[in-house]
């Protein structure tokens, strides 16, 4: 789960230690998802099984878990734009667009849901609280960055010249 956060300008931006995995694109979108290294475990879920999975008929349904995993994991993510936030489900994927957005909730694991005006709550997979300043960021001023709103100083951007 160790990654670097990269800038459209090629900086890096994880600043708090070790991140997940997040493409920054030139067009100011950040896809946040679990890393796909995650599904060497799945392949080594499937190969231990093997053996129980063969040995009495009808019990090769168990390769389905796996599989429901390696689905979650390559489909479950949450695209920011400057105009749209679009959090993609195993099945399905719902668009929130920033103006139907009243705020953000952070749970007690640091896992971030938005709170939209009705009241109704989306979570957001694969972004947790150390990423809201990117989502800020690419919010492009509609959220506010959670380090100056606390008064925190932000960490030096490294310049590469």
């Amino acid at each position: 789960m160790i990654g670097t956060r990269r800038s459209s300008l090629g900086q890096t931006n994880c600043h708090d230690g070790p991140c997940h995995y997040v493409t920054v694109t030139d067009s100011a979108t950040a896809t946040f998802r679990r890393p796909l290294t995650v599904l060497i475990g799945v392949f080594g879920l499937i190969v231990c099984m093997t053996p129980v999975a063969f040995g009495v008929p009808g019990l090769q349904v168990l390769y389905l878990v796996p599989l429901g995993v390696a689905i979650w994991l390559v489909r479950t993510r949450t695209v920011v734009g400057p105009d749209t936030m679009v959090v993609h489900r195993v099945v399905g994927s719902r668009r929130v667009i920033w103006s139907d957005l009243q705020g953000l909730r952070i749970d007690n694991r640091s896992r971030v849901w938005a709170v939209l005006h009705g009241g109704e709550e989306v979570r957001l997979p694969a972004v947790r609280a150390r990423d809201l300043p990117l989502v800020a960021a690419v919010s492009r001023g509609r959220l506010p960055d959670p380090l100056t709103a606390t008064g925190e100083q932000r960490a030096p951007e490294v310049s590469e010249d």
